[in-house]
């Protein structure tokens, strides 16, 4: 058996390392941002990076879904483009510091891939450490015999829709006392309903007794010249985060957001603060499933 990695890494540690590890890019910006990932990634990557784009690493059947899990042999084929083996040790990054580097990271969990390390403060940190840089289309990975990637799906890490109704309505049945707790990561305007969701004709507001944790609020500035480019705050900052807006760190804990991808910046940072994992889960199609369901009840406040 491998031996475990470290969740965080830093840019020196991947610099002094990169022959050692698979590096993926992992970049993702909103729509209406008007900013191309892919093509950032050619102008500038982290040398031996590949470009892990989740609108196209995902479960292509649910159009109306933005990058759901993809089905396991859909991701295995994928890493074995990308030349990674199960045994292999893999770095996510992303031009945001921490973000959707972050649901990369719980994709490879979710498929049984545990040994996957998100780069702290992602690209930007590399930048400022003036290590060097590739630009164009890496070459394509030939194959290699025996080291295939097989994806072994954890089902316990992945919240679906019938899921997360069952978990509203234990929470109902125990005023909130008992059972999951759902944590939402989107902003608050959004949570309240007071602010719209990015998704035109979408309803805002949340989940009957889910608790608010903008996943900014697990973050913190990595470059003061850039408050943009965010790093994790440290475990304990993090715990005493979820624990100043109520949320038990011993209750088993379902993280929502809009789509999947900063609900997953909320599972990084809980594992990261010291929350037992058998505890966590993401709720995979997030707010823009539930809402677009007829029969899910919305609270607005």
């Amino acid at each position: 058996m491998s031996p475990p990695v470290s969740r965080l890494v830093s840019a020196p540690w991947l610099c002094d390392n990169l022959k050692d590890v698979k590096v993926l890019d992992c970049s993702w910006y909103l729509p209406f941002l008007n900013r191309s990932p892919r093509q950032e990634f050619k102008d500038a990557h982290i040398p031996t990076a590949r470009y892990f784009d989740i609108d196209e690493i995902r479960d292509l059947s649910k159009a109306d879904l933005p990058h759901m899990l993809p089905p396991p042999e859909f991701f295995g084929t994928s890493m074995d483009r990308f030349g990674i083996s199960n045994d292999d040790h893999v770095v996510v990054y992303d031009a945001a510091g921490v973000g959707p580097a972050c649901r990369v990271f719980w994709t490879f969990h979710a498929m049984g891939h545990s040994r996957v390390s998100v780069l702290d403060g992602g690209f930007p940190s590399w930048l400022a450490q003036k290590y060097a840089v590739e630009s164009g289309e890496p070459q394509a990975v030939l194959p290699i015999d025996g080291r295939g990637f097989i994806a072994q799906p954890v089902e316990q890490l992945v919240c679906d829709y019938s899921g997360i109704v069952g978990t509203i309505e234990q929470l109902k049945a125990s005023g909130g006392a008992r059972g999951r707790q759902i944590v939402d990561a989107r902003p608050n305007g959004r949570f309240t309903g007071k602010d719209p969701e990015f998704r035109p004709g979408l309803s805002s507001g949340h989940m009957p007794h889910a608790i608010s944790v903008p996943f900014t609020e697990v973050t913190e500035s990595a470059d003061l010249s850039n408050p943009q480019v965010q790093k994790l705050k440290s475990p304990e900052d993090i715990r005493r985060v979820f624990e100043s807006r109520g949320v038990d760190l011993d209750r088993p804990i379902t993280a929502t957001c809009g789509s999947g991808v900063t609900a997953s910046v909320l599972y990084f940072a809980l594992l990261n603060a010291g929350v037992n994992p058998l505890n966590l889960a993401v709720y995979d199609g997030s707010w823009t499933e539930y809402a677009l369901n007829p029969h899910s009840e919305i609270v607005k406040v």
